[in-house]
């Protein structure tokens, strides 16, 4: 059953990865886009902790975990998105529903294999400056696209506590950006169409360790470093004489050729500990910290002399609790209890004014009877950007399912 389950969700994940909007906030004009991954819904829902060797769920963001793994294991996530947008003056609401990742971990013996497909980031964006002043042109600003990563990961468990591990990303994508101008009354203007391909490889390298405090409390600990990558671009930019209707539907009627240029993106290295204590199946509280240098992510589309990128750093903090993981009489006791907080300094830098991102997590992972696997529901309740500086603050609430999957494969027959 779970085979017919991935083949069927990697061909949807396939599909919708390249077509859907996965944000609507304008930060998104910058970078690679707003970087929407942030692992999977489970550690998510406990401010991105993962630190505890699971044998049941797909930790994405360290590849040591896919030793610990005991059953093949099929996960996938989505969410719901809604944000307030406001100014000083204006506010605006928006609503994105995406899928999130989707991946297969596949237990060897002490080796552990994961793969998958994850949107990565997303550019989703629509802006109006419209002037009372006859001699200024009026803009209207668009992007849509992103980018993807399909991964390969291995872990090799070198003792029953310490596990090392490593994957590879194949980096890909499309930006397309929207800049027309026109004036008011007149229904010709000036449309600038910039087409962005992305490509690139990245590797990241992890370690997981546990170790016995005393008889029921234990010591976890993660370690992951992502070595730092180029991603090629290749830009068509292409300008034209446009009509438009009262809906903005443009009619081309003059082009001038393409313009062609390459210009990679420098995509710096990131390190990432967490450490944690707790009982297994139990409890578990944990923090985690992120460092990340600054990248070069300006590109003719997308450079302004008002924008600069510094270093990144985030701050977690989180955990669960599992009133009682095997009780037969309860089932709300089997349930899982997540909560967790982040604190993101995103690296980006406009007017001079640092963007950052804090948000709420909590979390609910509920078994299904008889089986290892199991649905989880989270909830992200936080706040980006600032209305300082004439720039936008975006107050969010996301609601996310995901499922996790177990089976066993590669199992002899003892009875034909």
């Amino acid at each position: 059953m779970i085979k017919k389950i991935v083949v069927s969700a990697c061909l949807l994940l396939s599909l919708v990865s390249f077509a859907q909007e996965g944000t609507s906030s304008p930060y998104s004009f910058y970078g690679i886009g707003d970087v929407r991954f942030r692992g999977t819904l489970e550690n998510r829902s406990m401010g991105e902790i993962a630190i505890e060797q699971d044998s049941i769920h797909m930790n994405l963001q360290n590849p040591a975990s896919y030793a610990n793994l005991k059953l093949t294991t099929f996960t996938l996530g989505g969410t719901q998105a809604t944000t307030k947008l406001k100014t000083d003056t204006e506010t605006a609401n928006a609503r994105r529903t995406t899928l999130d990742y989707l991946a297969v971990g596949l237990p060897l013996g002490k080796w552990g294999v994961g793969f998958g497909l994850i949107p990565y980031s997303s550019v989703g964006y629509k802006i109006s400056s419209v002037s009372d002043d006859p001699a200024v042109n009026n803009r209207r600003f668009n992007g849509s696209g992103g980018m993807n990563k399909a991964f390969l990961g291995v872990g090799y468990k070198i003792t029953p506590n310490f596990n090392i591990g490593a994957d590879v990303s194949y980096n890909f994508g499309k930006i397309e950006t929207n800049n027309f101008e026109y004036i008011t009354d007149i229904s010709i203007g000036t449309r600038e169409l910039n087409t962005v391909d992305l490509s690139g490889v990245n590797f990241n390298l992890g370690m997981m360790y546990k170790t016995k405090i005393n008889k029921k409390t234990s010591f976890f600990s993660s370690v992951n470093y992502s070595l730092e990558s180029t991603l090629k671009t290749e830009n068509t930019r292409n300008i034209s004489t446009a009509l438009y209707n009262s809906n903005f539907d443009l009619s081309i009627v003059d082009v001038l050729d393409d313009v062609k240029t390459e210009k990679n993106f420098k995509i710096p290295s990131k390190y990432t500990a967490q450490a944690g204590i707790g009982e297994a199946r139990k409890w578990l509280v944990g923090v985690g910290y992120t460092f990340q240098g600054a990248g070069s992510l300006d590109n003719s589309y997308n450079s302004l002399d008002n924008v600069t990128y510094e270093k990144h750093s985030k701050y977690s903090i989180g955990g669960y609790y599992i009133p009682n993981y095997n009780s037969f009489s309860s089932y709300a006791k089997r349930l899982v209890y997540r909560a967790g907080f982040r604190f993101e300094n995103t690296g980006l830098v406009i007017n001079s004014e640092p963007i950052e991102d804090m948000a709420l997590t909590v979390g609910l992972g509920m078994p299904l009877t008889g089986t290892f696997s199991n649905v989880n529901i989270g909830l992200e309740f936080g706040k980006r950007g600032t209305t300082a500086a004439n720039l936008v603050e975006e107050n969010y609430a996301n609601v996310s399912v995901s499922f996790s999957l177990n089976e066993r494969w590669f199992e002899k027959r003892k009875f034909n």
